[in-house]
Formats: C-alpha cells, structure tokens, sequence
C-alpha cells in the first residue's frame, strides 16, 4: 500500500500517519484528502492495529488547507458553473471516518497547527505537542466557518468562552497556552516528542485492545447521554461482554499467577 501525500507505517501494532507535503508545510490538498480518508477505514478495519498515531513531516504538523488547490480551484469552479457534491463534502466525511476509528487515536504534534491542522488534532483522542507547536483557527480572515468538527470537539475541551476567543479572533497561541486551556494533554521538548508519543502508545499496548475499544465508545457517547441511567445501562452492558472475553480470563490468570497478560483481541 503507497501513498503520495501522507507516509503509513505500522510496528508492534501501533500504526503512524505522517502528512507528507513538508515542502507545503503539510497543507491539505486534494490528494491528501483522498488518502487520509482511506487510511482511516484502514486503521479501523486492521484488527494488527491497536493504537494510531498522527502526526507531520518537517516542521509543521499541518499549516490548513492548500489555497490554490482548494481554494480558488472551488472558486472557479463555481464560476464556470461547476459546482461539488456537498454530500461527499471532505472535512464532513474524513471527520466522521476519523470519528469512527475504534482505536485511540494521539496526535503527536510536530509544529504548527492551523486551520485544518488544528481541527484535525481536536479530532484526535489525546495531544502530545511539541514546545515548538503552535495552534490557530483563522478561518474567519479566509471569510469561512471552522469546520471538521472543530465547533463539537472545541467547546467541550477548552470551554465555550475560549473557543468563542480563539474563533472570533483567529489568534495563533502557543503550545504552553494551549495546555493551560486544555486544548492539548502534554506539551514536551521538541526532540522528545516521538519518544513521548511512542511511550504513551506503548502504555496503551498493555491494555486490552476490546476494553480500549469499549471504553472510548463510552467516553465519546456519555458526552451526548440523555441522562445518567442511560449511560449506567451502557456501561453494564459493555462489562457483561467483556467480562466473557479471552483477553478479561487472560488477564485474571496473569494477575494470579504475577506475570504479563499476552492480550488477542479475543
């Protein structure tokens, strides 16, 4: 499997997604659109996969969308009469395939972090960055809304207020006041960013990978339950089934008998 616009690799089941335009700052153009929608339905279905990592080659994470590939190509476009089907609508259906991603999902955050570099990492589940990372959603100066999802996941990180600041002013904020906003999880040295990344993945490699599927399944649905009782009634079901898996025998046994579980995904 090759791709052009983005690297893919895979060790000790943890798959990495590398945009790959570092001469473009690694904006999105419409190849790299293609590509990460399909690495993702990749990831999802490769049962090998347990963790995903995100992340950019260069020195940025993701610099936004490419202007003259996106851009003025729709705009001219529209011009001539041609116009996209907005049922297939890149930053709705990438999102929603990102979303639907059953693993955890890190975004190791490299450099900058813009308009679509930033929306992209809210997407993520966890975000490591680099001290050298910056973040903005300067939207609005292109006379556009913030898209992929950025107006469900933003608010609920950092809080209405924040998000409102960070939208309406398009601002660029600092990998230490994104932290201290709660906009990311950790913020490291530069040089140690990949190994920081890398050993939280290799944590979540300790975890069976059902219980991790389970439970982000729970996180991200209690964020919309109706009420308490509804998400009690999803937690005891999702306990009942696991507690007849392989990997929860597998796991009593290891305790037992003070050893490592070797989990299967069964």
């Amino acid at each position: 499997m090759s791709y052009e616009a983005i690297l893919f690799g895979k060790k000790e089941h943890v798959a990495t997604i590398t945009l790959n335009r570092p001469e473009k700052l690694n904006v999105r153009n419409p190849k790299m659109g293609e590509e990460l929608l399909e690495v993702f339905g990749v990831v999802d279905e490769d049962d090998d996969v347990r963790v995903v990592v995100i992340t950019g080659g260069g020195r940025a994470f993701c610099a936004g969308a490419d202007i003259k590939e996106r851009f003025l190509l729709r705009i001219e476009n529209r011009k001539k009469g041609i116009e996209e089907d907005v049922t297939r609508d890149f930053a709705e259906v990438c999102c929603l395939a990102l979303a639907k991603i059953r693993k955890p999902v890190i975004a190791s955050i490299n450099g900058a972090a813009v308009g679509l570099g930033c929306t992209l990492a809210l997407a993520c589940d966890i975000r490591i960055a680099s001290e050298k990372a910056t973040f903005g959603l300067p939207f609005g100066r292109m006379g556009l809304p913030p898209e992929f999802g950025s107006t469900y996941f933003l608010p609920r990180l950092i809080g209405m207020g924040q998000a409102c600041e960070l939208i309406f002013t398009g601002r660029i904020i600092t990998a230490q006041e994104a932290k201290e906003i709660g906009l990311v999880n950790q913020v490291v040295p530069h040089e140690k960013l990949g190994e920081t990344t890398d050993a939280m993945a290799k944590g979540m490699l300790k975890m069976a990978p059902l219980s991790l599927q389970l439970s982000k399944r729970a996180l991200y649905q209690g964020l919309s339950a109706p009420h308490l009782a509804s998400q009690l009634q999803h937690e005891s079901f999702a306990m009942n089934y696991l507690s007849r898996t392989e990997d929860h025998e597998e796991a009593v046994r290891a305790f037992l008998e003070k050893r490592e579980p070797v989990f299967k995904g069964k």
